[in-house]
């Protein structure tokens, strides 16, 4: 793992690195991100409607294989998602898009 991975993981995907907090929040859900440019960060997932997880998620980021592109995350079929706060689930990379 190189510096840059290690900055990331227990973070939240979105939040500033210079917030003074940018880890995750006692009262939300989250999933976490596994694989690929994202992996070992959170993702909010409190507002999204659980068809959004199920669809898989584009994030745009400056790290994937395409800088500006999106990062795509999948769940895994038959893989449980738990209710309420803390980390429900988890998203697999699945590739990169422009």
């Amino acid at each position: 793992m190189n510096g840059d991975e290690q900055l990331l993981r227990g973070r939240v995907y979105g939040r500033d690195h210079e917030d003074e907090d940018p880890g995750p929040l006692p009262d939300r859900a989250y999933a976490a991100l596994v694989g690929g440019p994202l992996d070992g960060l959170l993702l909010d997932i409190e507002d999204r409607r659980p068809e959004e997880i199920d669809d898989g998620v584009a994030l745009p980021t400056e790290l994937g294989r395409f800088p500006g592109g999106r990062a795509l995350y999948d769940p895994r079929p038959g893989e449980p998602r738990t209710p309420g706060p803390g980390v429900t689930c988890r998203l697999y990379y699945s590739g990169d898009t422009p």
